[in-house]
């Protein structure tokens, strides 16, 4: 799915989603990643949403978002709230769904310029 793309100053845009692929700035990913609404786009040692933990997330803390859009994967997937706990706890909202709308979603708060940050959940093809 492409994306109406409304360049932001400075900020990171997703222009594109399909499948396991992510294309932000105009750059290709294809394994999980963490896209702030400025700074660096970081690559997100996430390969199944099975494995995700406590750490996944205590990661996005530094980063210091006012809110966390996760994308699980292709289809709508709830983590238990204990795994982001440390989010709710530094008052950071998370909002849960699916890949495509969580793309969408963060490129709407972004170009709001509210510091939101996508972590997008791009599981290992096996």
């Amino acid at each position: 799915m492409k994306f109406q793309l409304d360049e932001q100053q400075g900020g990171n845009s997703i222009s594109r989603q399909e499948g396991q692929k992510v294309w932000v700035n105009g750059q290709v990913h294809q394994r999980s990643l963490l896209v702030p609404w400025r700074g660096e786009v970081q690559a997100w040692d996430a390969a199944r949403f099975e494995d995700l933990g406590e750490a996944h997330f205590e990661r996005i803390l530094a980063l210091k978002p006012e809110l966390v859009v996760f994308g699980s994967g292709a289809r709508l997937r709830f983590l238990r709230p204990a795994i982001y706990r440390c989010l709710i706890d530094a008052r950071i909202g998370v909002e849960t769904m699916d890949m495509a709308a969580a793309c969408r979603t963060y490129n709407v708060l972004a170009s709001e310029g509210r510091s939101v940050l996508a972590a997008l959940l791009i599981e290992a093809q096996g």
